[in-house]
């Protein structure tokens, strides 16, 4: 199955494939690593079509073995520190067989688990030869689902050569954006320069020291980098596209850095732990409108909503009924908006507040707040309303110590200025609290 990636290694021994804790792996490393282990896990008789977590992060060891385990048609289940309160439900949901631990020091440790794998999914890959994938979503509204993939047909789509890379992992090992960038720069014979610390001046320095070509992140980063100005501490010269996803990206963040930084392609992508990443092309840097699809990739629009067909979409969740329609498209539960051959994405259907029958986009409303003088931060959420059936309510992180009733009057003040009446938050509450998950993406939940 990976093949065409170890022949890559070989023709490009000498170049750098990863760096990691500031040191520098070659492909030929990486080659010999992949070849190590896959003589190790004949020995420890890890067979073929098990079921294997990897917990880690991007390490030269995580990298090596995660393809080693493709090439010997297991299925993969990357698991983070950023999910290690639920490891032992995503352990079970998972019917996870055998552990590989990976530590700071890039050591590895191995256990059987003594479980039998034997959901339908797993059994289809055995039939087919064919190495798996089993991705859990964030999770923001409490239950996480497990996708499973076909691995096979995600590491298709990297066979065709593209541009060779310097890349920062930003997006986790365990996130279908992380394992994109990671697939994408190793088929490329790019170099994946790994992050530890995702603050925003440890990633700008790694972008400065390592020469830097692409920065995949998500909105919510950029708007620290921004607030932090760490941008003004780093010389980021090298760095030529800044791509984002994950989330819906404020309008005045994305006009702010594009302003500051004209002479970078800012491009939004799109994708999901159910289809993949598909290949995207925005109208401008600082547009939001773009144009997503690919080879491998079919889109509609049904009553606003994003549908997706994708040859490298997943056989379905462990733990859910299937999203897919009956003639074989992926529901995104994304609202867009239509212009041509380009959408412009709203949010998704379950974060729209529907205030009285009027429908409002928490990152419209965002993007307002977060231009007012002392926010830092802002999140949008809809609550439930007897009259109205539901209120526009917000959390505010300031940046400086502020009276919190005369900061919420003054975000009222100019939302009522630009916003329309049912738009203004009703109630909004200021926090010192953090607004984002361990996978920089903001989090919705209603108060308490």
């Amino acid at each position: 199955m990976i093949e065409f990636l170890l022949d890559q290694f070989a023709a490009n021994r000498d170049r750098d494939a990863l760096v990691w804790r500031g040191e520098t792996v070659r492909y030929g490393w990486l080659l010999d690593r992949v070849r190590e282990w896959t003589g190790r896990l004949e020995r420890e008789d890890v067979p073929p079509g098990a079921v294997v977590a990897i917990e880690g992060d991007f390490s030269p060891n995580s990298v090596a073995l995660f393809l080693a385990l493709a090439d010997r048609r297991c299925v993969l289940v990357p698991l983070t520190s950023a999910v290690a309160a639920r490891r032992a439900e995503f352990l079970e949901i998972g019917e996870v067989e055998w552990s590989f631990s990976i530590d700071e020091g890039d050591a590895v440790t191995s256990a059987s688990l003594g479980r039998a794998a034997t959901h339908p999914f797993y059994g289809t890959l055995r039939e087919r030869h064919h190495p798996g994938l089993v991705l859990f979503s964030s999770g923001s509204t409490g239950k996480s689902k497990a996708a499973v993939h076909d691995l096979a047909g995600i590491l298709e789509k990297f066979r065709t050569p593209r541009h060779a890379l310097r890349t920062i992992s930003f997006l986790l090992y365990d996130h279908i954006g992380g394992v994109n960038t990671m697939l994408y720069t190793l088929s490329n014979a790019g170099c994946l320069v790994t992050v530890p610390d995702r603050r925003p001046d440890a990633v700008l320095e790694a972008v400065e020291r390592h020469r830097v070509e692409l920065l995949p992140t998500s909105p919510t980063f950029l708007n620290l980098v921004l607030l932090s100005e760490a941008y003004m501490r780093h010389d980021l010269s090298t760095l030529r596209t800044v791509t984002y996803g994950t989330e819906p990206m404020p309008e005045s963040t994305l006009r702010r850095f594009h302003e500051l930084f004209p002479d970078k392609t800012l491009l939004q992508t799109y994708g999901s732990s159910e289809v993949g990443i598909l290949r995207s092309k925005s109208k401008s840097s600082d547009s939001l409108w773009v144009r997503v699809g690919g080879e491998g990739f079919k889109t509609r629009v049904v009553d606003g909503i994003l549908h997706i067909k994708a040859r490298s979409a997943m056989l379905g969740y462990l733990n859910a009924p299937s999203p897919f329609t009956e003639d074989g498209w992926f529901d995104t539960r994304d609202a867009v908006e239509v212009d041509g051959e380009y959408i412009r994405i709203l949010g998704r259907v379950t974060e729209i507040i529907n205030v009285g029958g009027e429908k409002v986009y928490p990152a419209e409303i965002e993007s307002v707040i977060q231009g007012v003088e002392n926010v830092a931060a802002a999140t949008v959420f809809g609550e439930r309303n007897p009259i109205t059936g539901q209120i526009v309510c917000a959390r505010i992180t300031p940046m400086r110590p502020e009276d919190p009733r005369a900061l919420a009057a003054r975000v009222k003040a100019v939302c009522r200025d630009h916003l329309r009446s049912f738009q203004v938050p009703v109630r909004i509450k200021v926090v010192e609290d953090r607004q984002y998950s361990e996978r920089f993406k903001k989090t919705r939940e209603a108060d308490a």
